[in-house]
């Protein structure tokens, strides 16, 4: 009666621990034949059956512990004192154990019990031998391995990860056979305490950059972690820079591409995402495709690529110079026509820009937020329609339509997100300079551009390298994709000189 009253004081307390959660589960069991036990679990991290058969498990476990007990005691080996000072039914160590769970036995904790259930650990208390056992047998919802969305290829793997660690992990050792391949995890978030992890090869990562990457993480005092964004911010050289410094991706073959190059890949349990440094501003303009397509192929479009930055950026801002300040420069019959539809146009050509660049936008931003079945459809009609009418109506010149539109389209070749925002984001100033002081304005832009990034770095490497520093040899992995051809050559981003005598 007096086991049963603690019993149940202690469920109560354990309802006011968790806040008496729906999900929460605590009840009274019994484990053998006279041991009482109290079970205790969140519902909606466990596999309600997996349970049943666990606790099924145990008792058989329990029953042979006892039997195993018992004949020792009958064959005079053990005294009846020692056998009550070790429990009639408590579960020996060695005989808790089963092939497809974790099952474990320590003191009982109260601290502890509450990060193992909230970890999706299922816990059994035993009050009489103040232990507890811990059945790892969490089942957290996660998405299968499809292949990202924002990062399709023609040919090569359509895996991509997904937000579980177990999962995530296999589809790298899965590409990387080798015990030099390391993983590390880390705690972050004093309340969420969300697990981060990263990736690296040893022998051939950079270690000073994995040093930073170390001592970054160490120094992360966030309560609440939730996002993937917020490491971004805590692994940045420079938060404040429209540039991103480290690689974001989904996809477990760019990520082992990467660290088998000396790079550390980042990831949580949290997102799918995993971040990739330190990287070069080149990085962010080669795909998967590149390597598993011919040679010619990958070195066109990785050109075309790269002179897509180009004029996403300064075809905008061109318009506006020529059109405000170098009419010159146009040949006779273009500059004409050029002048007699931007004469039917009552404002300056900057505030052209700005109606088309802004609208642009807005139907960009529509059709992502949008359900796949109406955002394509708004994308195409709405670019349609607006286009005609704004045109119609004389707020824009033809020419001003073609132009943003090809900025458009020269944005969007970019393959990573972060950076195709940023060159979005980056041709307005320059926009604004070409609308005040023409060519000179656009020249002033451009160097204030390659200054920011000449001094930008990544977890302490230099972000424009192998321009600065120049490494010639190197210069050229930018612009063509060289044939697989020389096997024992391992293929390096920021040390060339080991590269080189391999």
């Amino acid at each position: 009666m007096l086991q049963t009253l603690e019993m149940k004081q202690e469920i109560k307390r354990l309802n006011k621990e968790f806040l008496h959660s729906a999900d929460f589960v605590v009840k009274e069991i019994r484990i053998g034949q006279v041991e009482e036990a109290i079970l205790c679990y969140y519902s909606s991290l466990v596999n309600k059956a997996d349970v049943e058969q666990n606790l099924m498990n145990l008792r058989q476990l329990s029953q042979l512990a006892q039997e195993n007990l018992d004949s020792v005691q009958n064959n005079g080996k053990i005294n009846s004192n020692e056998l009550e000072k070790n429990g009639n039914n408590a579960i020996p160590k060695q005989l808790v154990k089963d092939d497809s769970i974790t099952i474990t036995t320590e003191k009982y904790n109260q601290q502890k019990l509450v990060d193992y259930v909230c970890n999706g650990e299922t816990i059994i208390i035993l009050i009489q031998s103040n232990q507890m056992i811990r059945i790892n047998n969490a089942d957290f919802a996660h998405k299968t391995p499809e292949e990202p969305e924002t990062e399709q290829i023609i040919r090569g793997s359509h895996e991509g990860f997904v937000e579980n660690f177990d999962t995530n992990v296999s589809l790298i050792r899965k590409r990387i056979k080798n015990n030099k391949l390391v993983v590390k995890e880390v705690l972050l978030g004093k309340e969420t305490k969300t697990t981060a992890y990263y990736f690296y090869v040893e022998g051939v990562v950079d270690t000073e950059a994995l040093k930073t990457v170390e001592k970054r993480l160490s120094e992360i005092e966030l309560d609440m972690f939730y996002s993937i964004g917020q490491l971004s911010d805590q692994l940045d050289d420079q938060v404040w820079s429209p540039f991103p410094q480290l690689l974001n991706t989904e996809r477990p073959d760019r990520v082992v591409a990467n660290i088998l190059e000396g790079k550390i890949a980042i990831m949580t349990d949290l997102s799918p995402t995993a971040l990739i440094g330190p990287v070069t501003f080149f990085s962010f303009y080669q795909t998967p495709d590149d390597f598993n397509a011919r040679v010619l192929v990958g070195t066109f479009y990785r050109l075309m690529r790269i002179f897509s930055f180009v004029s996403a950026i300064f075809l905008p801002a061109f318009y506006i110079a020529i059109v405000s300040f170098h009419f010159e420069v146009l040949p006779l019959e273009l500059g004409n026509k050029v002048k007699s539809d931007i004469n039917q146009i009552p404002y300056r050509p900057l505030i052209e820009a700005m109606i088309m660049e802004i609208t642009i936008e807005l139907i960009r931003e529509a059709s992502v937020r949008l359900p796949k079945s109406i955002g394509q459809t708004i994308g195409i009609v709405g670019g349609l329609v607006i286009g005609d009418a704004i045109v119609s109506a004389g707020l824009v010149s033809n020419l001003m339509v073609i132009v943003v539109a090809f900025t458009a389209i020269s944005s969007f070749v970019v393959p990573s997100v972060e950076l195709n925002t940023s060159i979005r984001m980056l041709r307005f100033p320059f926009m604004f300079l070409a609308s005040l002081f023409g060519f000179f304005g656009i020249v002033i832009g451009t160097f204030l551009l390659v200054i920011h990034l000449l001094n930008l770095s990544s977890l302490k490497r230099p972000y424009f390298s192998p321009i600065i520093p120049f490494e010639p040899k190197e210069l050229k992995k930018i612009f063509l994709r060289a044939p697989n051809y020389k096997a024992k050559k391992q293929a390096t981003s920021f040390s060339p000189k080991k590269d080189d005598n391999t």
